[in-house]
């Protein structure tokens, strides 16, 4: 039977990272953000109804999500809807993707979920690693990203529940403070441990 691990992780924590190694390792990795980046792209299924609810955030047929950031960011009520209208869609490529890991034989699936406990995702899966770093690193490398600043970090940080929350509900902890090979380490460790665990089933 295909377990599902959720992978999550405040921003800058190095979460994507972490899932690229769980891919490089064979594992069927979903990416949330990618779902999304796909439905906003010229043709995606966000696009008519985003635009419709939102003015002027179509760029080249395609969702603007710097605009669109700028329009919900501050107002309840917009992020309200913007998640009502994107939600179930992102909702149903997981669902594809959870159908064609089971349908490859895939003993583990996981899935890279930014804001998996504040959506209630942590219920929908078999255990949560949570991608962690000291706080001053999460920073550092935040800022480092063009157009990001200090304001946009701190906004960003508020709609995240905090680090040590995420920590204490984790099933499992990846620290990314210590370099790749350190995390690399961490991934394999989790893989080898759900593979004994389906074979020990078989």
């Amino acid at each position: 039977m295909m377990m599902l691990l959720g992978l999550t992780g405040s921003i800058g924590m190095g979460k994507s990272a972490t899932a690229g190694m769980f891919a490089a390792a064979g594992i069927p990795v979903y990416d949330a953000d990618a779902a999304v980046h796909a439905i906003y792209a010229t043709g995606g299924a966000a696009v008519a109804p985003l635009s419709a609810r939102f003015d002027d955030i179509v760029r080249d047929g395609a969702i603007d999500r710097t605009a669109l950031r700028a329009r919900v960011l501050d107002d309840p009520q917009a992020m309200a809807d913007l998640e009502a209208i994107v939600h179930p869609l992102v909702g149903q490529t997981q669902l594809d993707f959870r159908q064609a890991a089971r349908d490859s034989g895939a003993c583990l699936a996981v899935l890279d979920i930014p804001l998996l406990f504040e959506t209630g995702g942590d219920a929908r899966v078999d255990a949560v690693a949570v991608v962690t770093a000291p706080a001053e690193i999460q920073r550092e490398r935040v800022l480092a990203r063009p157009g990001i600043t200090e304001i946009d970090f701190e906004r960003i940080l508020a709609r995240q529940l905090p680090d040590a929350d995420k920590r204490a509900r984790a099933d499992f902890v990846i620290s990314t403070a210590w370099g790749y090979d350190f995390t690399r380490a961490h991934v394999a460790a989790i893989i080898d441990l759900f593979r004994t665990l389906d074979t020990g089933s078989a």
